[in-house]
């Protein structure tokens, strides 16, 4: 055994909690410390002598009999086998072993009795059959029920303040919560030993060098401009730039390369397009309702911005944690904090206030959880039933950050400056007083007239002979008339008697006056029908007039002109009408749909001259809104009702000003609660807040509160400047997860994989770093780097490492064959959005304005949840980058879908790859690839003329960067020459070389 391995011994066996307090056993410590210390070259017989010196102190305490020590003797067999399950986070059978009052209470121990006592029935087993506990597997020994139930006899005494908890797999220890380090050399590698790196390369090859292993030669110019550039922009190279750079003699061409593409607007698309798959973003709520986000757009132009200008990512962090404070009137900084809100948010509005509680604890989980893996590496939110089971995170800690959060609403809020907030109010102020002004007038002219009303009341009620209407049907009868055109005018609606424009039909029935009497309004009896409906973005018709004729319940016709019209297929005599909205329903009250409260039913020969025939004037009010119309009707005198329209016309010649004024930017970047921040805060036992235990302030996680600066604030402290700390803590110089967590990103997105494979996990259950003081080595790059990512790029991009070849070598990939020791470039496919993106650019379509609105491919139906429809057609509208698509949660995009998008459900640090196919189905004949083929061949025809050879070259050279071969030349030739340019174009597109970056 090596000195090393002795000392480690001796360690383990001077500071052992049971040895350490055995009283025989103190002296003899005391003495082989001293020895220790003194002799620590003769280890070895000094570990001798501890061997011995223990054996002798362990069968001394045998035979005195020493009392149970809780401490020492129970706590470690509780924390072993019984906490995982029987704890205040996890009670198991009700039960918690974390502390002595449960055990009491529930008589599983009673002091001084362990007959009594349930705890040892349970781990006692009967004849020929296991215990009953604990479930593991794992049996507890006979000295340990014994230790047990010797302790119970003694009484059971539970020190005060001491909770028995599960001891995790890693602690504070953990490489990933250790500061920074300075990368050193091994032997091996070639250097002397311990010798710092001064670039990737040097990490690399001494790592390599471990193997056996050595890097690829450099990659060719051609490869190597096509990588660059799709790996900065997410675009390929033109054809120019291809060849001036295969044929520049500058010693710096390939730096200056680099540094032109990282000036590129199209950086900030390309790695804004990483960022925001990390952050979660999404333009739709998600769950069951998944309705739209118009205006969280200008966040992803945030992003995009920030990383053109190299905005230090520290900054950008803070500003997505805090922008709301930080950039307060100041609409470029202050949008950033849509990160907060940027993920799914359930907003159905449960009434049931337990599960109301639920679903805002979901909220701000869904938040924790985001900022945790994006910034931290960190699973916190596997801590909010119980402390985390493997890495040290306290359930605690979660909730210390749920304080810190618990003030965040989604929604949205105007984002401006001052100069733009007070020239609107400037504006919009006096209309307002205006408004507000004729409002009042209005409102005692309605009062006057209502106190009269009130004194006649039982009068007025004479006139109401019939019932009111109902959702699941209302008939009208009429003496039989010849008719072509029937309509249903609303003469105001059950929800809104003021509203005569608005309501919903889900069928309207129209029968003939004979013996055997027919439902003439039927689309399938030639009926059609007309009205101004509401209009469904995208989807025409969804709620369109035919849907009340089509003989089905369900679907409705909302009307937003106050009438429905039904044109017969030939003059008919009718005498009864039957509409609904909600036929067959039992309670049509709970239905969301407006339905007429007043009504008149007309008809007409040639759709021009109407006759009344029918209307619902004397039936009784649907509810005290509609009565109090009916009865100002009645009682409102010719003046009076002069003086009410002047008013009402003059209250909507000033709404119509108001509407006119611009108004300022909302963008979806949440709202903040007071009352929410409020508190107290506690420990959700379980994660429920029906649950309610210790409690907890805001403060920062306590797994780094030996290496970093922390935060902890009083729960009256205002909710800003929680999130001020949080976001200053996660940045700190200190912390040494942030820039690990960041590095490891760049290198991933750069060689495919992060030294670190699991990139938003660093705890037990993730990936060990491959290179872990070459992670450190540009974590302490970034920070120097001042948080700046380009600077970071460029070093990774000028290595020897990034530039060689990715030619496959047999000797090596038997070693590593994943090249996760980095022995040759790992080619990778392009992206969904780089596939597409890389369609529309070579095919001369792509549309490369910046931000804005983004474009849809699918159409949108919103109802009480919405729907998307994936486009069959993309028209030239869609011709922008793919970044710039409006994102929905679960909703398809066809060729994107297929190839490995991302549900924007969730964070995704890493893209899946897969082959399927769909994917070559789709790709080979979605309308937009035969779109594509088409513009590519017309753009063949232009630069080539009708030279079948020169069409050929031009498409190599844009499609992949390279001059073909003379075989590739004569095939593709003979298939224009067979088929047409078309045909290969569309051949082209679909080619592994487009799609493949080497």
């Amino acid at each position: 055994m090596s000195d090393r391995r002795w000392q480690e011994y001796l360690r383990y066996n001077l500071h052992a909690e049971h040895r350490r307090d055995t009283p025989f056993i103190q002296p003899v410590v005391k003495a082989m410390s001293e020895l220790v210390r003194q002799f620590g070259t003769h280890l070895r017989l000094i570990g001798l002598l501890i061997c011995a010196g223990q054996a002798a102190a362990f069968a001394a305490s045998s035979q005195a009999d020493e009392p149970v020590r809780f401490a020492i003797d129970i706590a470690p067999i509780f924390a072993q086998h019984c906490v995982r399950c029987h704890s205040a986070e996890n009670e198991k059978g009700k039960i918690s072993l974390a502390t002595f009052e449960d055990l009491e209470e529930k008589q599983y121990v009673v002091a001084g009795d362990p007959d009594s006592s349930y705890l040892i029935e349970l781990i006692t087993a009967a004849a020929g059959e296991r215990p009953k506990m604990p479930q593991d597997g794992k049996s507890l020994s006979d000295e340990q029920v014994d230790l047990i139930r010797r302790w119970i006899t003694e009484g059971a005494k539970w020190p005060d303040g001491v909770t028995v908890r599960k001891k995790w797999r890693p602690d504070k220890s953990w490489w990933s919560l250790q500061p920074l380090s300075v990368g050193r050399l091994s032997e091996s590698s070639g250097h002397p030993s311990g010798s710092p790196a001064t670039t990737i390369d040097d990490f690399i090859l001494a790592k390599l060098a471990e193997q056996g292993l050595t890097l690829n030669p450099p990659a060719g110019r051609r490869t190597l401009i096509r990588r660059v550039t799709y790996d900065l922009t997410g675009l390929p190279p033109l054809p120019e730039e291809v060849e001036a750079f295969v044929n520049d003699s500058d010693p710096r061409a390939y730096e200056l390369l680099v540094e032109r593409l990282l000036n590129s607007p199209r950086y900030g698309e390309r790695w804004g397009r990483h960022w925001l798959d990390v952050v979660r973003f999404g333009e739709s709520r998600g769950f069951e309702r998944n309705e739209i986000i118009n205006d969280i757009w200008p966040f992803r132009d945030y992003v995009i911005r920030s990383l053109n200008e190299d905005k230090p990512i520290g900054q950008l962090i803070r500003e997505h944690l805090a922008g709301d404070v930080f950039g307060k009137d100041d609409p470029d900084v202050e949008v950033g904090s849509a990160f907060l809100v940027a993920g799914p948010y359930d907003d159905v509005g449960n009434q049931d206030p337990v599960q109301a509680a639920q679903i805002r604890a979901n909220t701000i989980d869904e938040i924790i959880r985001a900022t945790g893996e994006a910034f931290l590496g960190l699973t916190i939110g596997c801590a909010r039933c119980h402390d985390h089971k493997f890495d040290p995170i306290l359930q605690r800690d979660y909730y210390s950050l749920y304080a810190t959060f618990a003030g965040i609403r989604h929604g949205s809020r105007v984002v401006a400056t001052s100069q733009e907030k007070a020239t609107h109010a400037a504006m919009e102020t006096p209309l307002t007083q205006r408004l507000d002004e004729l409002t009042k007038q209005r409102d005692a002219l309605t009062r006057s007239v209502m106190k009269r009303a009130q004194e006649r009341v039982s009068e007025h009620r004479k006139r109401w002979k019939r019932k009111p209407t109902r959702h699941q049907g209302t008939e009208e009868t009429f003496s039989p008339v010849e008719a072509r055109f029937v309509r249903l005018v609303s003469e105001g609606q059950d929800a809104d008697p003021q509203n005569v424009d608005s309501f919903s039909v889900d069928e309207f029935d129209v029968w003939s006056a004979e013996e055997k009497p027919r439902n003439v309004a039927l689309a399938v009896c030639g009926a059609k029908a007309s009205g101004p409906s509401r209009v469904i973005e995208d989807f025409p018709g969804a709620y369109g007039p035919q849907l009340a004729i089509d003989g089905k319940t369900g679907a409705r016709f909302l009307a937003t002109g106050g009438h429905l019209t039904i044109e017969l297929a030939k003059p008919t005599r009718i005498n009864r009408v039957f509409f609904s909205n909600a036929r067959g329903q039992i309670q049509p009250q709970q239905q969301k749909f407006a339905f007429v409260a007043d009504y008149r039913i007309e008809v007409s020969d040639d759709g021009q001259n109407w006759i009344e025939v029918a209307n619902g004037r004397d039936r009784m009010p649907v509810n005290s809104a509609h009565r109090d119309k009916r009865l100002r009707e009645l009682e409102i005198t010719q003046a009076e009702r002069a003086r009410s329209n002047q008013l009402n016309w003059q209250i909507a010649a000033v709404e119509r000003t108001r509407k006119a004024v611009p108004p300022l930017r909302t963008v979806w970047v949440g709202e903040r609660s007071a009352d929410d921040a409020k508190g107290p805060f506690h420990v959700f036992l379980g994660g429920s807040p029906q649950r309610k235990g210790d409690p907890v302030v805001p403060a920062s996680l306590s797994a780094l509160a030996g290496v970093t600066p922390g935060y902890r604030f009083a729960e009256e402290t205002a909710e800003v400047q929680r999130r001020q700390a949080l976001a200053d803590w996660i940045v700190h110089p200190d912390n040494p997860l942030t820039p690990r967590v960041l590095s490891n990103r760049i290198w991933q997105y750069h060689f495919g994989t992060g030294l670190v494979d699991t990139p938003s996990d660093f705890g037990y259950m993730g990936g060990r770093p491959t290179h872990p003081e070459l992670l450190d080595w540009l974590a302490q790059q970034l920070l120097q780097g001042g948080w700046r990512l380009k600077v970071l790029h460029k070093q990774i991009m000028m290595s020897r490492t990034y530039r060689q070849s990715s030619d496959y070598r047999e000797s090596a990939a038997k070693l590593d064959g994943d090249s996760r020791l980095l022995w040759r470039f790992p080619p990778r496919r392009l992206s969904a959005e780089e596939i597409r993106d890389t369609m529309l650019s070579v095919s001369g379509k792509l549309d490369t304005q910046l931000g804005g609105p983004g474009f849809r491919l699918y159409r949108y139906l919103q109802d009480n949840v919405a729907t998307y429809v994936p486009l069959d057609e993309h028209g030239p509208e869609t011709y922008r980058r793919a970044v710039y698509h409006q994102n929905a949660r679960a909703a398809r995009t066809d060729l994107m879908t297929e190839f490995d998008q991302p549900d924007c459900a969730f964070s995704t640090p890493r893209r899946a790859e897969t082959t399927t196919p769909l994917q070559a189905l789709t790709a080979l004949n979605h309308d937009f690839t035969l779109d594509m083929a088409r513009a590519l061949a017309e753009r063949l025809e232009k630069n080539a003329g009708d030279n079948p050879m020169a069409q050929v070259r031009t498409a190599f050279a844009l499609c992949y960067g390279r001059h073909p071969h003379a075989g590739e030349v004569t095939e593709c030739v003979e298939l224009i020459r067979q088929v047409s340019l078309a045909a290969f174009c569309r051949v082209m597109l679909n080619t592994s070389e487009l799609i493949y970056v080497e």
